[in-house]
């Protein structure tokens, strides 16, 4: 992402959202509403009465955020009559403040939300507007931009409880390498994950004033954590989190067997492998000493103090490849990823990271989703994914953009209007991310998880996964992140939280059970 896609609840979140679940050559989401006859505008001549959308969203405000918000009420003016209140929670604070909002009744018109974050929970306590309805009469084209695979994947409780926000079928995940480095020690490019080691080594060896490797140390982007990270790229076993503890290994699927796996119950060899080397990294000096006290990690990057950043996406995030060389001369980035071009070789559930909601409270339903579907306009979603045409960005064709140096505006879609079918790719992009992204956008590609189509209802362990989440938020980054002793961490860990997690695990699995049965 995030944040642009990319952040962590730090920025890394931000990466962390950046995922996708959709194909641009499958886009006829037609069935997804009740009624999908098209979206009822203003009649002729009519104009609607001026309303202000509350949205709620991740991050930070974007420099130039006034101008693009000012050029979209003056296109809407005419039509739907919308201002837009832009309300940023930064990511560190996300999940706290919006479940605040939400519990309270404060008065929201869209709000960000995500599996990751807290959506099944708040979808479980009542919190949000089922959609079909007012997609049917007000969000076609928000419908037509989407494949039905993309809603049919991102249901809960077997409703549209957001909308899916997303741009590829498999979440992209990347190591962003300073390209300039690893020549300078004539190190061959990097294809694997020791050679990415190596690389870390040479760099401890040789940079005094730069340190080798940095991931996100937040408790809200526990995905990213070093060891964590590297399932992402690894098949054999391959293993996936569980829809009940989204970020965390802890609970998983293996394998798509259709099982809930419990590490409390037995350690996988290959996680503990990816525990201990992390914590031989930390010992080392090869992982950020600071790593759980970093909220920002894109910045700490971006000053030029280090060599290897994980993160949520494929590609170079823009913030990076920009930013960099601009307080580093010379400095050059490329993104390092180990995920294979090969048919049949991942899974996926096709479930998106992100959505937007609307909430109950909300006096402007209506109005919130003709906005959505305003953003599903070609030049609409230009706008507000990369900012002024001419001073922000520049179109290359039709599915490319290139952002301008004197750019302020941070790339943000993944939160507000992604879809598969309007997004553009970054044209600074290397050839095999461009070519990660159309990979992965055509689902025949990968491998269907057993669990396409589920969704977890919490509400019967609503309290064993606030006690959990709350217990492992103490223990797992620095678990993964090799900040602390691996067996005395697992232990407490395990000690705290064991009884809580087999009571999740329990349900998860009679919920699957059920699911698959059908």
């Amino acid at each position: 992402m995030k944040k642009t896609l990319a952040v962590g609840l730090s920025v890394l979140l931000l990466m962390l959202a950046v995922l996708g679940c959709s194909s641009k050559s499958n886009n006829n989401g037609s069935s997804a509403t009740n009624d999908a006859s098209g979206s009822k505008a203003p009649a002729s001549g009519d104009k609607l009465d001026p309303v202000t959308l509350k949205i709620i969203l991740p991050g930070d405000r974007p420099a130039d955020m006034d101008q693009v918000i000012a050029e979209a009420e003056k296109r809407m003016a005419d039509t739907i009559n919308v201002k837009l209140n832009l309300v940023f929670v930064p990511w560190s604070d996300l999940a706290s403040k919006t479940q605040v909002m939400l519990a309270s009744g404060e008065d929201v018109d869209l709000i960000f939300d995500a599996p990751w974050l807290h959506m099944e929970q708040m979808i479980a306590a009542g919190y949000y507007e089922p959609l079909e309805d007012l997609l049917a009469q007000y969000g076609q084209d928000a419908v037509t931009v989407r494949s039905q695979q993309m809603f049919d994947a991102n249901k809960f409780q077997d409703k549209i409880y957001a909308l899916p926000l997303g741009n590829s079928h498999l979440d992209g995940r990347t190591y962003v390498v300073r390209k300039d480095l690893r020549e300078k020690y004539g190190i061959p490019p990097i294809k694997s994950y020791e050679e990415l080691i190596a690389f870390a080594k040479k760099v401890k060896e040789n940079e005094k004033s730069i340190i080798p490797i940095l991931t996100s140390g937040q408790p809200g982007a526990k995905d990213q954590s070093w060891g964590a990270f590297r399932s992402f790229m690894t098949f054999d076993p391959e293993i996936l989190r569980s829809d009940a503890i989204g970020q965390s290994l802890i609970l998983n699927y293996k394998n798509n067997d259709g099982k809930v796996y419990n590490l409390f119950d037995q350690m996988d060899p290959t996680v503990w492998s990816w525990i201990e080397e992390a914590r031989e990294l930390y010992k080392g000096g090869l992982i950020h000493p600071d790593i759980l006290a970093i909220k920002d990690v894109m910045s700490v990057f971006e000053s030029g103090d280090v060599a290897v950043l994980a993160t949520n996406s494929f590609g170079v995030p823009q913030q990076i490849a920009s930013s960099l060389p601009k307080n580093v001369p010379g400095a050059e980035v490329e993104a390092v990823t180990f995920i294979p071009l090969e048919k049949g070789k991942v899974t996926t559930n096709f479930k998106q990271a992100n959505f937007q909601a609307i909430p109950k409270v909300s006096k402007n339903k209506e109005r919130a989703m003709m906005f959505l579907n305003w953003t599903a306009k070609k030049e609409n979603y230009d706008l507000l994914a990369y900012g002024i045409e001419g001073q922000d960005y520049e179109a290359v064709g039709d599915d490319q953009y290139k952002t301008l140096p004197d750019s302020k505006y941070g790339y943000f879609p993944y939160a507000w209007v992604w879809n598969p079918t309007l997004d553009r790719l970054n044209a600074g992009f290397d050839p095999e991310s461009i070519e990660h992204y159309k990979f992965n956008a055509n689902a025949d590609n990968l491998i269907a998880s057993k669990l396409t189509g589920f969704s977890f209802n919490p509400e019967p362990v609503a309290n064993e996964v606030s006690l959990y989440s709350a217990i492992e938020d103490k223990y797992y980054s620095s678990l993964f992140n090799g900040v602390t002793d691996p067996t005395d961490t697992w232990n407490k860990l395990k000690a705290e939280g064991e009884g809580y997690l087999k009571k999740i695990q329990v349900e998860l699995q009679k919920q699957i059970d059920e699911f698959l049965n059908k």
